[in-house]
Formats: C-alpha cells, structure tokens, sequence
C-alpha cells in the first residue's frame, strides 16, 4: 500500500471489478513462492534439491498460519509508535464483516488481508537460497516463525502501515523494495555471516544441476510479478496499476539484457543463468519504483539494476561469504537500487506528486528514500543474526558435515529428487540364446547381437 493516496471523502462502495481483480493478483503472488522454488531448486547440486523446495513450501504454511493469528495485526493494525500495529479484530480474522472494506478502498478487508499475506510468505522464502545445503530443517521452519513475528511484520507496518514512520515521512515503496528485497537480503546476509559456509566452498563445483528448472521458475515468477506489483495499488480505477504493469515489463527486460552484457563481456558468453538472474534483478529493482517512474525511466532502472547486481553477485568470492544462491546480489542489491533510483527518476505524475533529481524534484525524496533503505537493511541484518545464533547456540541450526557431504535431501526428508532406479536399458533374459560361438566384447555389443 504506498504513500501519497488521496481518499475520497464519500465512503466508497464495494467494487465487483477491483476485488475480483485483486484475488486474481493475490493468487499470482502466490503462484510466485512454488514458483521460487523451483528457481532456486534447479539452482542448487541434485542432493539438495527437495530441500530447497521445501524451504519456499514451509512458508507457505507457517506464515500462513501466523498471519491469521496476529501477523495482520502487527503489520496493518493501529499505530503504536509508529514501529507497529495492533487491532483485536484483526486477531484471527475474527472480527471482521465479509463486505467490511479496507479503509479508502473498494476491496473488502478479507481481500486486502490475503493480498497482503502472499507478500509476508514469500519473504522469508527468499531468504532460503542463501542458505542452501547446510541448514537442518527444523531450525529453518522455527527461523521462519520467529523471523516473521519480529521483522517481517513490524517492517510491513513501517513501510506500509498508516502511522509507520516510512509511511508518514514519505518512503516510496510501491511493492516491497524496503519490506520485500532489502529486508530478505540484509537478513540472509545476517544468517550467514552466523552459520558460514557449506563444505567445499570455493574449492568443490557447485553449479545448478538443472538450467531448465531455473528458468521455469524465473518465468513463473516474471509471471506472479505482474500481480504482486500491479495489484499494490489495490484497484484499476486511475491508470496507476496499468502504469506499474507496463514498468514491470520493461525494466524486466532491460536488466535481462544488461545482465546478458555485462557476461558477454566479462565472461563470454550468453547464459540460461544469466537469463534468469538478470529477470530477477530488474523485477526486484522496479518493485519500489515502477509506480513513481515513466517507461524511460523504468529501463534506466531495469538496466541500472541488471549491470549492478551481475557485478555484485561475484563479491561473495572477494569477501568469503557464501550466499549460495546470490541472495544478497540480487535481493539486497537489487532492491537498495531500485529504491534509492526513485530519488532521481520519480515523475511526480505517478503514484504521487513527489519528484525524484532528475524531475526538478531537488534532493527531499532522495534523502527518504536512503533513509527508509539504511533502517531496514540495519534492522533486518542484526536481528536476523541474532534469530540466528539464538537458534544456533540452542538447537543447532547447521546439520552435520558428513551429513552435508552425503545430502541433506536424504538426512532431512528421507527422499531423493530423482529416481533413476528404473531408467536403465533391459537386460539380456536368461532364455536368450546367442547363435554361433561366444563373440568377445563388451556386455552392451553383446546385448545387441541378442536384439538382433
């Protein structure tokens, strides 16, 4: 929900049009966590993949769960200090009407509330591919509730909620720059740093074992991202949603090609990874800043974007951090550019009137916008080291190095991704009789002399 909305003074009525629509975009929002999980999936070595996978399907439902008890509440309830909220009836959504509307809209409160939910369940999902291969899953599940209940919810309000104190100084935050991108990467950051490095790392291969699986879900995700920025302006009725749309498109595939560049240059060539790394990039870069900024605009970003984040994911390398799947590269980085740019490319003709440096609009919402980046990514970086040492000094968070090496889809979910028990050629049958003598050779020319 970002700043800068006027609300009628008449009490809207219900829309049968913007609340069909925003089911719609909260089912696309969904559709982006299994989505993430498959590009993080195919990202990862053939041992760790359902555990990738079930780290982004976990989400789904403790967050879930936790959002209906109290996470509404904290994120969108009334202002307490403007660092969270609180509302009895939000509790368990138990004291709401079904055609009770969100304040200023023309949704119902249920609709806004599940909207909303999407985005707190695909949050700390992000933070999992910069923990792949190394986290015992009951620490990852506990992580997640705790992490929820005390950054992801009270962040939501800053940036979202009415009296947060982004809110009130005029952070622009269309979709989840700050409360989505920064926080997840500041937070995978902040794990890491806690439980180090996979085995091997820097010295043993780890590439993805399955490109088509990263780009499946890369297009699933470009696919959700429509309705997770698109639906943030929670209706249709002014062009600001159909202006989002368009932006999201465009930075998406300017960042791609520059991402393309940028390792044409560099290394060579032109990568499905690349590809998908750099969708990513730009789709994360635009989401605070496609409802403030023109289509020109959202290249520049996308583009912007795309260059900063390929040059970023190498820095684990120099600095010896392993973020497994360049959360902090594309997440953190990407979402610190895409807020900071609305400083310089808001038109003043979007989302608000308000106007970035290169629109006249001098250094004022430049100054906010670092502002609302720099609390976010602080508080989310120690107090998810500190979730994280917690759970590590009590019930461990990393499992076993030998139990690394072997594979933790086998050590915590009994299961292997791919059963290649049955994919082997037929046997010769022990009735098969071969014509002639014994011909030498291998079992296979032998097989075929039988077949023939």
């Amino acid at each position: 929900m970002p700043p800068g909305i006027t609300i009628a003074a008449d009490a809207p009525e219900l829309s049968a049009a913007n609340t069909g629509f925003m089911l719609i975009c909260s089912a696309l929002v969904m559709l982006m966590t299994p989505g993430l999980a498959f590009f993080y999936g195919g990202m990862v070595r053939v041992k760790s993949t359902l555990n990738m996978l079930m780290m982004s399907f976990i989400s789904l439902g403790i967050v879930t769960i936790l959002w209906v008890l109290y996470g509404f509440s904290v994120a969108f309830g009334t202002d307490h200090g403007s660092l969270f909220g609180w509302e009895s009836d939000y509790v368990g959504l138990s004291g709401l009407g079904i055609n009770q509307l969100w304040d200023g809209y023309t949704i119902p409160v249920y609709v806004f509330a599940v909207f909303q939910l999407m985005f707190a369940v695909i949050t700390p999902a992000l933070i999992s591919g910069a923990l792949a291969d190394r986290v015992k899953f009951t620490a990852w599940a506990l992580f997640v509730a705790l992490w929820a209940t005390v950054v992801y919810f009270p962040v939501a309000h800053w940036v979202w909620g009415a009296g947060g104190w982004a809110f009130e100084l005029g952070v622009i935050d269309f979709a989840g720059g700050t409360a989505v991108h920064i926080n997840a990467g500041a937070a995978a950051l902040g794990v890491i740093l806690v439980i180090g490095k996979r085995v091997g790392f820097k010295k043993d291969p780890m590439r993805p074992h399955s490109l088509p699986l990263v780009m499946l879900g890369a297009a699933l995700l470009w696919f959700g991202w429509f309705g997770f920025n698109a639906g943030s302006w929670l209706g249709n009725d002014d062009g600001v949603g159909a202006l989002m749309f368009v932006n999201t498109q465009v930075a998406t595939a300017a960042a791609m090609l520059a991402w393309l560049l940028y390792e044409k240059i560099r290394h060579g060539a032109f990568t499905t990874l690349g590809a998908a790394s750099g969708a990513v990039a730009g789709l994360v870069a635009i989401t605070p800043a496609g409802g403030s900024c023109s289509p020109l605009g959202a290249i520049a970003i996308g583009a912007i974007a795309g260059l900063l984040c390929a040059m970023a994911v190498g820095l684990k390398f120099r600095f010896g951090f392993d973020d497994s799947l360049d959360v902090v590269g594309v997440h953190l980085v990407g979402g610190v550019a895409g807020s900071i740019l609305v400083g310089f490319f808001a038109t003043g003709g979007g989302q608000s009137t308000a106007k970035g440096l290169f629109y006249g609009g001098g250094l004022e919402q430049l100054w906010k916008q670092l502002a609302g980046v720099g609390a976010v990514l602080a508080y989310s970086l120690i107090a998810s080291a500190v979730l994280a040492l917690l759970i590590d000094k009590t019930i461990g968070m990393r499992v076993s190095e030998d139990d690394e090496v072997a594979g933790i889809d086998q050590v915590e979910h009994a299961e292997t991704a791919y059963d290649f028990s049955g994919a082997g050629g037929g046997t010769v049958p022990r009735t098969a009789a071969v014509p002639g003598p014994v011909v030498a050779g291998t079992q296979a020319q032998q097989n075929k002399k039988v077949d023939a």
